[in-house]
């Protein structure tokens, strides 16, 4: 209820401010993305490491409400997955943007959400520090969250704003050759793991909300910073905390980018995370019908499969044509960003479809397990 509200909110917007952005070239352009050959190895070869690797231990880490976010990263930058579309120079594989997006579909196949979004958040850090961040922040941050050496968590979110980034009140204020920070972040993924802190923070006070922001990389492990593990209804092995900061103290040269402009970079990771989230959505849901077809064709009931009643075949039909429908606007989205397009209004439609399909296919696909 809460993406769908949020979404609901961010289209509004887009419409009520500016319409003619809905009719412009990159929403009516014809290209449309198509995995190759090396997109699907990519997959299929991402997807078998899960299952040899780690979903043996998921259950494990489910029942234990965390897991070994440092040991899960080693394995998967030592295979080179956490640096897919990152520059080789700072140890990433060089790719496009479409390769990072296709990848995301593999950790569908990973039996346990709470993982499967820890090691998200890498990869939508990542970009950004390789666009903005200095050679030195690169060589800090970048290259060994790349290598799976470090674990980095997000500071966006505050009890006060929660979807309202603009209203958050955390503070870096510049005093000599340092930032010091005071504030709280709240519902961290990682953040009890985490090497450093991608955050978000008032850089200046007064003025626009959307331009006294910046982004900095706060090592987790400096005098002042704590923790508070924050019990979640879902995804149970995530490593979600409350993290505060009393005079947190960091060198000057951690900012990313131009002081002013972290609100605009912090949209920016955003968009990449709907896209990489309707990415991984869509398989899991491909995932869901295989399984929900493979069941009721096995199920019998009144003497024949379940399967086989024409009400059913008639449901799992619109699923998929529902599901198709997203794909469609998933592929639309990353050509975009291949394109050089704005990809915001997209990619906000793309997130609401797609968080909404999530919900009525598996509760669909639901009742022919039983019901509930």
């Amino acid at each position: 209820l809460y993406f769908i509200q949020s979404n609901l909110r961010c289209m509004a917007v887009l419409l009520g401010r500016n319409i003619a952005l809905l009719s412009s070239s990159h929403l009516q352009h014809t290209r449309s993305f198509v995995m190759t050959p090396e997109h699907v190895a990519l997959k299929d070869n991402l997807t078998k490491l899960i299952e040899k690797e780690l979903n043996p231990h998921c259950a494990k880490w489910e029942a234990e409400r965390n897991f070994p976010a440092h040991e899960v990263s080693k394995i998967l930058g030592d295979a080179g997955y956490l640096g897919i579309s990152q520059p080789v120079e700072y140890g990433g594989l060089g790719l496009d943007f479409s390769y990072e997006a296709v990848s995301q579909q593999a950790y569908a196949y990973l039996d346990s959400g709470g993982a499967s979004m820890g090691i998200g958040i890498s990869l939508l850090v990542a970009p950004v520090l390789a666009k903005f961040g200095s050679h030195l922040l690169k060589e800090k941050f970048l290259r060994p969250t790349i290598a799976g050496d470090y674990v980095t968590c997000i500071g966006a979110s505050e009890a006060g704003g929660g979807s309202d980034v603009a209203a958050l009140k955390t503070r870096a204020d510049r005093v000599g050759d340092e930032w010091v920070i005071n504030g709280s972040k709240m519902w961290t993924t990682n953040g009890g793991q985490a090497d450093w802190m991608c955050l978000l923070a008032n850089s200046s006070q007064g003025g626009d909300v959307h331009r006294n922001k910046s982004l900095f990389c706060v090592p987790l492990d400096s005098p002042g910073v704590s923790t508070r593990p924050i019990s979640t209804m879902g995804m149970c092995a995530s490593d979600t905390c409350e993290v505060s900061f009393d005079d947190v103290r960091i060198p000057h040269d951690h900012l990313i980018g131009e002081q002013g402009k972290g609100f605009t970079y912090q949209m920016i990771m955003f968009q990449t995370e709907r896209i990489f989230i309707a990415s991984g959505t869509i398989a899991a849901m491909d995932r869901c019908m295989a399984e929900t077809i493979e069941y009721t064709s096995q199920r019998t009931a009144f003497g024949k499969p379940i399967l086989d009643n024409q009400y059913v075949h008639y449901k799992l039909a619109e699923l998929q044509t529902e599901l198709e429908c997203v794909r469609a606007l998933n592929n639309k989205c990353i050509d975009s960003v291949l394109a050089g397009d704005d990809v915001t209004p997209l990619a906000s439609m793309l997130k609401l479809k797609s968080a909404r399909l999530a919900r009525q296919l598996t509760d669909g696909c639901l009742q022919f397990w039983g019901g509930m």
